[in-house]
């Protein structure tokens, strides 16, 4: 029997400083000073010991808007030590989306980068204004957005530096306490938060380690955001639990990639989404394979693309199925050496999960073969989440029948492989980006002359078998024209950059259910077409933040 008791990433930061000490963890491609084992301890209990100082205590939350860093790190394992609710947020959320997350988590102290804190320009608060303000990487700014005009403000620097000879807070969390709140998008409605147990962010590392054979002379290249599961538990995480080495940059760039992954000697890596048929659509060079990676874990892959992949750079994929509710139930094998599968997602992790493929009606299991409902439940206590974070009812909806369901379409092999097949959430996913179409439609639906919206997913070459986002739009009667260029840059100021359409059509009316509810399967089907504007063909620009 596996012991779970010291299942959470505080005890593992303390061991892992104990046995390793003074070597280096993680280096940085901004040029960052290294980060140790014992350093990553020592600065995340000056930070716990800083926030008990500012009253924090068990299950506050704390939010934070700050890019792939050491602070973030730092902070968070210092929220976790302190008993306290780690809250990552999207660094490109602004406006509505932003605010729905403020007032949902209620946050007693906001972290966040100089550099982001005009993402709270126009965001009411709503009385969830913070206590204080921790301002990273720059200078306090003369005057703060009203959502964020708290008691105190202080410096990172500052704020770090006051625990160091503070008391750290007596706290020792469980593996079934909740470590953070994720937010991931809804379908029908707001972004719902994923309460993640402290057993649950551990889990992450140790499936992945068990799936890549990640050991202590692995390093892995991290340039997958960390306020997502998969660049902070499925690659961090798991690096630190194995004593490997990470490098972490800011952002993925397919024109950097190569280089950057040979500098850092990385072993492996992970590409999300679209990332790596980007990097297959670089200019092919002679240092194609003067690098030193083993494996690159990506999902999905394209049977158009995939052998091609790995015969040009010399690499193995590995595939997987995983989501921030459930965790990675499924991963490949990495010792097969069948071709490609496009779409197939691996092999259920049976010792931690049970798995099965339902009718979406009916929850009753089906055949194999047959394509049905992926729907999930934990074997082992504290490996899963707990919910929905103040959405009792969608919590409900999501664990009938004592399953979780995916809301993704896959089916079983006869091997008992899983293949993933579709989505059935009205959910778009984007550029590694799940997006929520209500979430959309909500902005678009506030433009003065846009009477209603109808937001959907439609399949375009090259998306890598994701999604390009389409707003079908009823215009204001009697209003003017409403001008494309114009109105993307409206939905710029309001929402994320991966979230922006990139097709727009006007349309008489919206096809609607007897209870209200639009029907967007037709134009869902229809996708693009000869009336549909595409900002590609005007050179149209979304500006990086």
């Amino acid at each position: 029997m596996t012991d779970y008791s010291n299942w959470t990433l505080v005890h593992q930061v303390r061991e892992q400083a104990a046995a390793r000490g003074d070597d280096v963890w993680m280096t940085f491609g901004s040029g960052a000073p290294p980060l140790t084992y014992a350093a990553f301890d020592r600065r995340s209990d000056a930070v716990a010991a800083a926030l008990a100082a500012r009253g924090v205590v068990e299950g506050d939350r704390v939010m934070m808007l700050v890019k792939n860093r050491a602070e973030f790190l730092v902070a968070m394992l210092g929220i976790m030590k302190c008993g306290a609710i780690f809250v990552p947020i999207n660094t490109e959320l602004r406006g509505a989306f932003l605010q729905h997350q403020l007032r949902n988590s209620e946050p007693k102290i906001v972290i966040c980068e100089a550099g982001l804190l005009d993402a709270f320009d126009g965001v009411d608060a709503g009385g969830a204004e913070p206590a204080l303000l921790v301002v990273v990487a720059g200078d306090l700014p003369d005057k703060l957005p009203p959502a964020l005009m708290p008691a105190d403000a202080v410096r990172w620097e500052a704020f770090e530096a006051s625990g160091e000879d503070q008391a750290l807070p007596d706290v020792s969390p469980t593996k079934d306490a909740i470590a953070g709140i994720m937010y991931t998008s809804g379908t029908t409605g707001p972004a719902k938060g994923v309460l993640l147990p402290h057993g649950h962010c551990y889990y992450f590392g140790v499936g992945s380690n068990g799936a890549t054979g990640l050991t202590a002379q692995d390093v892995y290249y991290v340039s997958m955001p960390l306020f997502h599961v998969n660049g902070l538990f499925i690659q961090t995480t798991a690096a630190h639990l194995a004593g490997a080495r990470v490098h972490l940059v800011e952002r993925f760039s397919p024109n950097r990639w190569l280089d950057e992954v040979i500098a850092c000697e990385a072993t492996i890596t992970n590409l999300l989404g679209v990332m790596p048929e980007f990097v297959f659509n670089t200019k092919p060079s002679d240092r194609d394979r003067d690098h030193k990676l083993r494996l690159v874990m990506a999902v999905p892959i394209s049977k158009e693309w995939g052998q091609a992949f790995e015969d040009r750079f010399g690499v193995r994929f590995l595939q997987g199925f995983g989501m921030t509710e459930c965790g990675m139930p499924l991963w490949g094998d990495r010792h097969d050496t069948a071709p490609i599968i496009g779409g197939c997602a691996g092999y259920p992790q049976s010792d931690y999960y049970e798995l099965r493929i339902a009718n979406p009606e009916t929850d009753d299991p089906l055949p194999v073969g047959e394509v049905g409902e992926l729907v999930i439940r934990p074997k082992v206590p504290g490996v899963f989440s707990a919910g929905y974070y103040k959405m009792p009812e969608r919590t409900v909806e999501a664990w009938r029948n004592l399953w979780f369901h995916t809301g993704d379409a896959c089916r079983m092999d006869e091997k008992g492989r899983f293949h993933y097949i579709d989505r059935i959430k009205d959910c778009i996913r984007r550029r590694g980006e799940n997006i929520s179409a209500f979430e959309v439609e909500q902005v678009l639906n506030g433009h003065p002359q846009v009477a209603e919206s109808a937001v959907v997913g439609v399949k375009v070459e090259g998306a890598g078998g994701e999604e390009e986002v389409m707003a079908v739009i009823v215009p204001e009667p009697g209003a003017a024209r409403v001008d494309e260029v114009a109105l993307l840059d409206y939905c710029a100021e309001r929402m994320p950059r991966f979230a922006v359409p990139r097709f727009v059509q006007f349309i008489a009316a919206l096809d609607k259910t007897a209870s209200g509810k639009l029907r967007k399967g037709d134009l869902r089907d229809a996708g693009v077409t000869p009336a549909t504007w595409d900002r590609e063909t005007v050179g149209y620009q979304l500006a990086r933040r």
